[in-house]
Formats: structure tokens, C-alpha cells, sequence
């Protein structure tokens, strides 16, 4: 089966509960709030719903004339079989039922509900983990501001204002997206005073100053946000990035980026794919750059989400350069490296005390020399730590082989590794001699991280979160 989550007004509708225990107290309770006439039938009542008020008791046991004229009923007896005849009977009336603890007599679920003021969230795993539906909504209650409620009414008291004065739907959508965000971080609603200079502001006219300018800088322009998602999972961006995420305005976004972040962009965001791979890219460093300073130039909020960390062979800090020549404010937000946590998730520690001091991460691309690989490669392979190559699969054999020239030992434990959001995950160990024969059998696939180094014969896969 599958759920649909509609929100539905119960306002003065009629709805029976059958049972008069706790569970049929637990159900009251959540729905009081959203004003329905409910009647409770039982021949006993627990003491809190004895006690009520807004609820139609009827002390004795089911009888099929009490589903006349009702909206929705709730079959919360301690006897299965009675729940289920009730189910039937809702069925042949065409009656929405909800049948306690069994699935599949229910015509709806009841969801772990988060009620704040005007804000309803229900929560359903379609009966699958009751516990993992309120473990959703525990979470959420966190991330919701306690004074949210009192937020909502002065958003939707400035409606009717706003919708006057800015006649163009998109820009009266952004305003409200900007609007919001500004309460959430005031904590509270606006002053009159406020809200008014805020509202002239943006609706000055057609040819007037764009959204973004009051909460931006003094001429009006936006902030470029350089964000770093993390590398793999959605949950391994920092909070302050999924903040970010969840306010911009325009999303300029790379390859390999989990598609749940993308869902927490807001939908009035403009996204704007500017990913690169080997051989394949959307469009030139320059065209992103472009990018960048045209949409903060407008006033806009922009994030930068970049997989791993912006600055770890990014180009976060051309695009950095870029804005400051612009005069474009931006910010950084640091990610996690997929230098680290690629061999990690594997399961190979980058550094560890006594086999390995130090870590170098390498890039197998550099434009200035001949094999394209860094001229001081042969003083790296003098050193005892760990090293890291990025985007140096195509080069594998050549960096086994410089390193080998070097005076490194053919022995030494060498890794290839394509893991995190690549499309096709390989984990290959052997030496600097072999490394590349296995990773041509294994058919590894870019992106790839590649390890040299002892912690390469370190096993730590066992105390990797699995997902």
C-alpha cells in the first residue's frame, strides 16, 4: 500500500472512537486540536477521558447505527475481532477508518504528529516502525524554533499586504521566502516599522531595487555562499551548509552531490547544474565564475555547493578571487575532504601513530608539466606518511612508476578507492608494483581516490557506519 498525506479539516466534522483506554485517550488528544465533534463509545473510560471536555460520551458497546452521519471512526477496542467488524462496516459506508495496531484494516494511518500552532507535520512509515515515526518527529521538534507558532500568524497577517503591493508572482514569492528567513533568524516576527520599510523596499516599482538588497549589502547585492557538501552520505555536510541550503535562492551545484540535499533547497530556488567529471564537463570554469557574479549581482543569496571541500583541489579559490574582483561578498563553508573520508568509510585511516606521521594530498593533475603529474612527486616518495592523489586514476601506472623511480619500494601497500556518490563504488588493495594491473581487472571507474602508504594494510572498515 501506499499513503498519501492529505491535510484534511476536521473542523465540526463527526468522528467516533470506539474504546475508552489509553490508546483511544492517546487519539483524542491529537485530534481536539483541529475542532472535530467527537464521540467516545465504551462501557468504561479511563479517568482522563471521564474528565474531558469537547468530547460525547456514550457508555455502552458498539452498535452499527452509531457510524450514522460520522466523518471518520477509530476502532480502538481491546477486542481484534470487534475492531475489525467495525472496519467492514466503515468499508461498506464508505467511512474513512483507522483500526488500531493492524495495518490492514485501515482506511488511514495516523501519523506522529508535530503541532506547532498553524504548523501540522505527520509522520508515517506506513506502519512499518511506529518508534522510527517518532524518532522524524523528535528530530524535527529540535529544528523547529519555539516561537514558531507566533511566526506563522504574523506571516500570514502580512499576506494580504504583500499580495497588494507586489503584483508579479515571482517576486512576491521570493519576497516571502526572504521575509520568512528573516523572522527565523530575528526570532520572531517584524515591527510594524519593519515590515513596512522592508515591503517598500522591494515593491517600489518594477524598476526598483530587487529582493535582497535590505538583507544584503548596502548596494544591493547578494553573498556567494562556497559550501562544501561533504563527501557520500547527505548527513555529512556541516549544520551551518544545511542552513545555507535551506535559505538560498539560487543553487549552483556539481556533479556526485546527494540528491536529498537537493531536496532541502527551497522550491522558489533557482538550480543550476555546473558539474564536471573526466572528459565531461557542463561548462568551463569561467561560465561558472560568470554565474556566480551575475546572480549575487542581482541581489540574490547564492550558495556554491561543491562535493568534499571547496578548497581541496575545488577551485573554490578562483571562484573566491572572481567574486572579490566583482566586489561580490563571499563566504566559506568548509566540507569534508573526499581525501579523508573515502579511505576512511573504507575503512583505511589516513594517519595512525606509529606507521604513519604525516599526510600529503596530491593532485594528479597539473597543467605545467609534462606527465601532468606535480614536479616535486619524486621528494614525496621520500617521505614515510601517507600519500593522497585526487583525480588520478587515468594516471595511475605513471604515479606508481615515478614513485618507484624515486626510490619507493614496489612493496609499498597502495589503494584505489571509488566510493561515496560515485556511480559505480570498487575497492582495490595491492603494491605500488600491482596497483594498476588490479585496478584495470577490477574495471575501477572514476572518480576514484588513490592511497600509498603502511595505513593501506590498516583495517578500520569494522567501525564504519554502514548505510
Amino acid at each position: 500500500m501506499s499513503y498519501f498525506p492529505f491535510f484534511v479539516d476536521l473542523s465540526d466534522k463527526e468522528g467516533l472512537i470506539v474504546g475508552g483506554g489509553a490508546v483511544a485517550l492517546r487519539k483524542i488528544e491529537k485530534l481536539l486540536p483541529y475542532g472535530p465533534q467527537l464521540t467516545v463509545a465504551a462501557l468504561e473510560f479511563a479517568e482522563e477521558i471521564e474528565e474531558m471536555e469537547g468530547i460525547r460520551l456514550l457508555r455502552r458497546a458498539f452498535s452499527p447505527d452509531m457510524l450514522e452521519g460520522k466523518y471518520f471512526v477509530i476502532a480502538a477496542a481491546d477486542d481484534r475481532e470487534l475492531n475489525r467488524r467495525i472496519s467492514r462496516l466503515c468499508g461498506e459506508r464508505g467511512i474513512l477508518v483507522n483500526v488500531v495496531d493492524d495495518r490492514d484494516e485501515c482506511g488511514f494511518l495516523f501519523p506522529s504528529l508535530v503541532k506547532r500552532g498553524r504548523l501540522s507535520v505527520g509522520i508515517s512509515t506506513e506502519g512499518a516502525s511506529p518508534s522510527g515515526a517518532v524518532w522524524v518527529r523528535k528530530r524535527l521538534e529540535k529544528e523547529i524554533p519555539e516561537n514558531f507558532d507566533r511566526i506563522l500568524e504574523f506571516l500570514d497577517g502580512k499576506r494580504a499586504a504583500v499580495k497588494s503591493e507586489i503584483q508579479e508572482e515571482k517576486r512576491r514569492s521570493r519576497f516571502f521566502a526572504e521575509l520568512f528567513d528573516k523572522c527565523v533568524k530575528m526570532g520572531r516576527g517584524l515591527t510594524d516599522e519593519e515590515f513596512w520599510d522592508l515591503l517598500r523596499g522591494e515593491a517600489g516599482g518594477e524598476n526598483g531595487p530587487e529582493i535582497g538588497t535590505e538583507l544584503g549589502t548596502a548596494e544591493g547585492r547578494g553573498t556567494v555562499y562556497l559550501v562544501g557538501a561533504g563527501c557520500g552520505e547527505a548527513d555529512l555536510i556541516t549544520v551551518r551548509g544545511l542552513g545555507l541550503l535551506r535559505t538560498c535562492q539560487v543553487l549552483v551545484y556539481d556533479d556526485l552531490i546527494a540528491d536529498s540535499l537537493l531536496e532541502e533547497v527551497p522550491e522558489t530556488a533557482e538550480k543550476i547544474y555546473v558539474g564536471k567529471r573526466y572528459k565531461k564537463h557542463s561548462m568551463s570554469q569561467e561560465e561558472i565564475c560568470g554565474i556566480l557574479i551575475d546572480k549575487a549581482g542581482e541581489g540574490k543569496r547564492v550558495v556554491r555547493l561543491k562535493g568534499g571541500d571547496p578548497f581541496v583541489f575545488g577551485r573554490g579559490g578562483e571562484e573566491m578571487e572572481a567574486l572579490e574582483k566583482a566586489g561580490i561578498p563571499c563566504c566559506l563553508v568548509p566540507g569534508i575532504t573526499s581525501a579523508i573520508a573515502i579511505p576512511g568509510m573504507a575503512g583505511i585511516p589516513v594517519t595512525r601513530r606509529g606507521v604513519s606521521q604525516s599526510l600529503h594530498i596530491v593532485t594528479a593533475r597539473t597543467a605545467d608539466t609534462k606527465d601532468g603529474l606535480p614536479e616535486d612527486l619524486d621528494r614525496l616518495a621520500e617521505l614515510k606518511g601517507t600519500l593522497v592523489f585526487l583525480m588520478g586514476l587515468n594516471q595511475l601506472e605513471k604515479i606508481a612508476g615515478r614513485l618507484m623511480e624515486a626510490g619507493k619500494s614496489p612493496e609499498t601497500p597502495a589503494a584505489v578507492i571509488s566510493g561515496g556518490n560515485a556511480p559505480h563504488p570498487a575497492f582495490v588493495r595491492g603494491t605500488l608494483r600491482n596497483i594498476a594491473e588490479r585496478m584495470r581487472k577490477k574495471q575501477v571507474e572514476s572518480p576514484a581516490v588513490i592511497v600509498v602508504g603502511e595505513v593501506v594494510g590498516t583495517d578500520i572498515s569494522v567501525y564504519t557506519e554502514k548505510k
